[in-house]
Parts: C-alpha cells; sequence; structure tokens
C-alpha cells in the first residue's frame, strides 16, 4: 500500500485502506466516465461557458487532468491573468513589506508538514513557490495582508495547478471575489457566516442548535477552521477538491451546504453529547470516516440533505448576523 498519496501526504498511521480501496475502486469508474464527458465538452478547445449542463458536469466532479483549467476560467481568474500580463512577476520584483515576509516565512515549515512536496529536502521544494505566491498576494491586495490559513489554500493551489501565476490568480479570485471578507484584518465576513451557519442550523436542525445554545458552544469554536481553511486537513483531498469544484462555480454557498450536510447527516450522533468538550469532540468526529471519504455520493448529499438554498436566503442572512457582529465588536 502506498504511504503516500497521488498529492503527496502521507497517510495516516490509523488509515483504513481496506475501505478506501474499495471505495477508490468503485471511484475510479466514475472518474473514467467523467473525464471522456469532459473532453467532449472541451472538445480540444479549452474553453467552456456558463452553462446548466457545465454546472451538471461540475457538481458531478472535474478530472484532474481538466481540473486546474476549469477553476481558472470559471472562477474568472483566466480572464484577470489575461488582462494583466506581466503584473504577477512585477509584484515579486517590487518592493517588499518586511513584516509580511517575516509572517510568510514564519508559516512555510508549518505549511502541511505531512506532505513530502512541501519539505526542503524534496526536489522541487514547493516551498519556494508557495512563498512566491503568498508574498506577491500580500503585496496585491495590501488590505489583507497575510493571515492564516491562506498558507493551506495556496498550498493546495499549487498541487493542483503546479503553477504559481495561476495559483496567485485562484487565490486572488477566492479571497478577492468568492469569499466576503474572511481573510481581512477583522475577519468581518468569516465572523458573519459563522453566525449565518448557526442561524440555518437554527432553521434546518433545530434539535442541534437548541443543544449548542444550551451548553453555550459558540459556533466559531466548532467551525472556524471549516470556513478559514476550506475544509482542507479537515476532510480527505478527493473531498476537498470536489468541494473546491463546486466553491470556484457557485460561490460561498457551497461552504454552507457542506457544513449543514455534515451536521444534519450526524444529527443523532451530535445530540448524543451531554457537555461542552463533548459537543466540540463530536463536531471533530463527524468529518472523519466513510461518509466523508465516499466523495461522489458525499457531494450528491450535499445538494439534497440540506434542501433549498438560495443566494438570496444567505444574502438576507448575513445582513442581519453582520449588524449582530458589529454590535458585538
Amino acid at each position: 500500500f502506498r504511504r503516500v498519496d497521488p498529492y503527496g501526504f502521507e497517510r495516516p498511521e490509523d488509515f483504513d485502506y481496506a475501505s478506501y480501496e474499495a471505495f477508490f475502486s468503485r471511484y475510479l469508474v466514475v472518474l473514467t466516465r467523467r473525464a471522456i464527458k469532459w473532453s467532449k465538452l472541451l472538445k480540444g478547445n479549452n474553453s467552456i461557458q456558463k452553462s446548466l449542463k457545465v454546472k451538471r458536469y461540475i457538481r458531478k466532479g472535474i478530472p484532474n487532468e481538466h481540473r486546474a483549467l476549469i477553476w481558472m476560467i470559471v472562477s474568472g481568474a483566466q480572464t484577470n491573468m489575461e488582462q494583466n500580463p506581466g503584473y504577477y512577476h512585477r509584484l515579486l520584483e517590487g518592493e517588499k513589506n518586511d513584516k509580511l515576509v517575516e509572517a510568510i516565512k514564519t508559516d512555510m515549515n508549518r505549511t502541511f508538514p505531512d506532505n513530502v512536496k512541501f519539505r526542503k529536502t524534496s526536489d522541487p521544494c514547493l516551498q519556494h513557490t508557495l512563498y512566491n505566491v503568498l508574498v506577491a498576494y500580500g503585496h496585491h491586495n495590501k488590505a489583507v495582508g497575510y493571515c492564516q490559513g491562506m498558507n493551506f489554500i495556496a498550498g493546495y493551489l499549487i498541487l493542483i495547478t503546479k503553477n504559481e501565476e495561476e495559483s496567485f490568480w485562484l487565490l486572488d479570485a477566492l479571497i478577492g471575489r468568492i469569499l466576503p471578507d474572511y481573510y481581512s484584518p477583522a475577519m468581518l465576513g468569516l465572523k458573519t457566516d459563522q453566525e449565518v451557519l448557526g442561524e440555518l442550523v437554527k432553521m434546518k436542525v433545530p434539535a442541534v442548535a437548541e443543544l449548542m445554545e444550551r451548553h453555550g458552544v459558540m459556533w466559531t469554536l466548532v467551525v472556524s477552521r471549516w470556513f478559514i481553511c476550506l475544509f482542507i486537513d479537515i476532510l480527505p483531498v478527493e473531498t476537498v477538491l470536489r468541494i473546491w469544484d463546486c466553491l470556484f462555480y457557485e460561490g460561498s454557498k457551497i461552504i454552507f451546504r457542506v457544513a449543514l450536510t455534515l451536521i444534519k447527516q450526524h444529527q443523532a450522533f451530535i445530540l448524543e453529547a451531554t457537555n461542552f468538550p463533548d459537543i466540540c469532540d463530536k463536531f471533530k468526529q463527524i468529518t472523519k470516516g466513510t461518509f466523508v471519504t465516499e466523495c461522489h455520493s458525499f457531494m450528491q448529499k450535499i445538494f439534497t440533505d440540506p434542501g433549498s438554498l438560495s443566494m438570496a436566503t444567505i444574502n438576507k442572512l448575513r445582513e442581519t448576523c453582520r449588524e449582530k457582529v458589529l454590535s458585538q465588536g
């Protein structure tokens, strides 16, 4: 059995190879079928227009060989890159903010210690690429600069695109457009969205909301890493990539769909908790096991389990929750 997965991550000691193999042999059949359909869709000219068909295809998963390209196109990153030739390299050649550079350097060795491609000893070592992308981004978006969590996201983008400049523009799409204000110093968007999730749970899984309230557990304690790292290091790699496929196309409401599905699916399990630490522990448990490993069925679930979830609903909740967060500030 391979100790290292195709993305360079070492598998943990207690990795369940048997159930993973069983899942993956089934999933490979799906991937092969999808790859043929995608090749037809792209017809060798590597361009797509947004449409219901494309949305459906993306929900069913983008084959790895097309993933970087599709992410670039549907997120608007491709257009931005083409309209700003040489911009990325100018950022790297320009004056640097010492404090920013220091903060990024400090986090280099903390980024994916379990990934062989990010080790100082590996050749090529992706730490150098990661450093460039983060430094360039920090100078491009001075309002954000650098914030912990961004290193993991940029790292994943580099693993998929294998391209420094594309990773930069995808990071820009995520932080600048897709995720509202998650990484700014005040993290207002992030705090707001955690509250929004709380409201959605009240509507869709009221018993869990009630349990949280009764024991005084704030949502930020159990879900902030889900939002900040976009499920990296929380869910299995294949599953995270499938979530990101939809995130780049459909936007931030996908994060709520995933969170609600995890909570709804494990409602009975969460409700067994009888105290504060117990609840926190249950939330760690629900992101492990076959339910999340079987990424294909998991992705079908996120579009059915939570029921309807319109952007209008989310935006309305965001308004009221933002007010609440600001008044607590």
